[in-house]
């Protein structure tokens, strides 16, 4: 590797960490003035502000602006030498700009890389002490859907609920239905049902029983009904933060689980998943992106270099979310709707890399 190799991933990495370290900084400091009167209300300690959340709230914000960092890294210190005639000097010693573009790919491996094992491995781990310092001392991130619950637990079986109290284990107006095809085949109805906590099993009052086997049909009716169902009173809440607390085997072992029961809401956790894979490849693309642009001398400097890189960006951070709510409302497969960004972007990285300055 050359001094100039060496001199391009210190400059590279050295400015991403100097600048993510002053955004984390400012970051931490506006979510302490939000958070104060709730640290204060719930007498949190001090030990648990810093350790259980603020330390473990640092790897979640640096998975999450490593993409635009990277960016504003490669053209913030290409610029630079970009204006000091670096780049020309470099090229005109017989260097190409293909090979110039090593160390640059070494340095965004690296960053892609470590957003890698963030967000698959490091960021589920710590975001189980941090959601649990928030239950406790600022608030519950669950969310009850206690109303009016549809939901198919297994191929062809299917609940209604008009409410379910997650405190009580409790629900009222309790429907299940199972289906051979199109063909209604059992059918139980309660006014309310209850969790048995001790013995796991459901009890439902005021039964109605119905089971169809052909032309024949069979109704039981009682006051109270022991049973075992494949559902428990967790599966009535959803967690809007639960995929970020699962590492990437996890998920693939929740993602299977709901695929046995026909969850209607396997798109969104397919989604995440494809997204821990994708998104680290933002980093070499918009890399090239950025070296293109920022190896040029121009007039404006680098702030012109910058507002460009920065359009270019939150166009490619827009497209992300565009085409995620595609997958998750739409018809879109997750795993296509997910890589679109990162093929339409390539394409503009090769067309940037195509037309710069050799």
């Amino acid at each position: 590797m050359r001094t100039i190799d060496i001199y391009i991933i210190k400059k590279f990495l050295g400015t991403f960490f100097f600048t993510m370290v002053l955004l984390i900084f400012i970051v931490i400091v506006f979510d302490i003035s939000e958070k104060i009167d709730d640290f204060l209300r719930h007498d949190a300690p001090i030990r648990a502000i810093i350790f259980d959340y603020y330390l473990n709230f640092v790897p979640y914000f640096i998975n999450l602006f490593s993409y635009l960092l990277t960016f504003i890294a490669v053209i913030f210190f290409t610029s630079r030498m970009a204006s000091d005639s670096e780049i020309v000097a470099i090229l005109s010693s017989g260097i190409s700009f293909r090979r110039l573009l090593f160390p640059y790919f070494i340095s965004a491996l690296v960053l892609g890389l470590l957003s890698f094992v963030l967000a698959n491995f490091i960021i589920p781990y710590t975001n189980l002490s941090m959601f649990a310092f928030e239950k406790q001392y600022i608030k519950d991130p669950r969310q009850f859907s206690d109303q009016n619950i549809h939901k198919q637990i297994s191929p062809g079986t299917f609940i209604y609920l008009a409410n379910f109290n997650l405190h009580t284990n409790s629900g009222m107006k309790f429907t299940i239905e199972k289906f051979e095809g199109r063909k209604l085949i059992y059918k139980l109805k309660g006014d309310r049902i209850g969790w048995d906590s001790l013995r796991k099993r459901w009890q439902i009052f005021n039964y109605y029983e119905r089971r169809l086997n052909g032309m024949e049909e069979s109704i039981h009716k009682g006051t109270k009904l022991d049973t075992v169902m494949p559902f428990k009173p967790a599966d009535f809440t959803e967690d809007i933060e639960e995929v970020k607390t699962m590492n990437y085997f996890t998920l693939q072992e929740y993602i299977k689980e709901k695929e046995l029961r026909g969850d209607p809401d396997l798109i969104k956790y397919k989604v995440k998943k494809y997204e821990r894979i994708a998104f680290p490849f933002a980093t070499l693309i918009l890399t090239l992106i950025g070296v293109s642009v920022s190896s040029r001398k121009a007039r404006g400097g680098i702030g012109f270099h910058l507002g460009m890189g920065l359009a270019l960006t939150f166009i490619y951070i827009l497209f992300m979310q565009i085409f995620t709510v595609f997958a998750t409302f739409g018809d879109l497969p997750p795993l296509i709707a997910v890589w679109i960004p990162n093929i339409i972007f390539g394409f503009i990285a090769f067309f940037l890399y195509r037309i710069a300055p050799k």
